[in-house]
């Protein structure tokens, strides 16, 4: 099995730490700015997921999911390609579509799933098969059928398996779209 580009939180990290001093900014400002990507959405939902403090400490967690990783991603204007640790499988643009203040950004993890199995039924490969080739278990994998959350790294990774950019699977999504999730 060839190695597959991985998600590189370091570099992600890195990046968005980057901008936030280019800005002369704290991690409060970030959050705020980052919240208000999508003020006009804001506005009519209740709650404020993003804290300071917790994008502070990113780097310490090593981990983020893929749909609060997506505020950070829209904010910098790059696809999660750009956080591979190696060239991305994909071939099609990896660009994020465009979402404004109505708006906010989501991965359709039911429609990752979907392009999952397809492969994965191509491919004649089992769940078990499937998630040691991907270095998870299972249950991560199809999970991901009803998941509303999913770590970046498994996102990702199932991304590179696909050869399929992550944009693919991101979509800017309204308060309707929300209220029927």
């Amino acid at each position: 099995m060839a190695a597959r580009a991985e998600w590189d939180m370091d570099a992600f990290v890195d990046a968005l730490d980057a901008e936030r001093a280019r800005l002369d900014l704290n991690w409060y400002d970030v959050a705020d700015l980052l919240w208000q990507q999508s003020a006009d959405l804001n506005a009519v939902l209740p709650g404020h997921p993003l804290c300071g403090g917790a994008v502070g400490r990113l780097r310490g967690r090593g981990a983020t999911s893929c749909q609060y990783a997506l505020y950070m991603l829209r904010w910098l204007d790059r696809p999660p390609e750009d956080f591979l640790t190696g060239a991305s499988s994909a071939t099609d643009d990896p660009t994020l579509p465009a979402a404004g203040p109505e708006a906010r950004l989501r991965w359709d993890l039911p429609q990752l799933h979907d392009a999952l199995n397809r492969r994965r039924n191509d491919e004649g490969l089992t769940w078990a098969q499937l998630a040691a080739e991907l270095d998870c278990t299972p249950a991560r994998l199809t999970n991901l059928r009803t998941a509303r959350e999913a770590d970046m790294a498994l996102a990702m990774r199932v991304t590179q398996w696909l050869a399929l950019p992550a944009a693919r699977f991101i979509h800017p999504v309204t308060a309707e779209d929300l209220a029927a999730l």
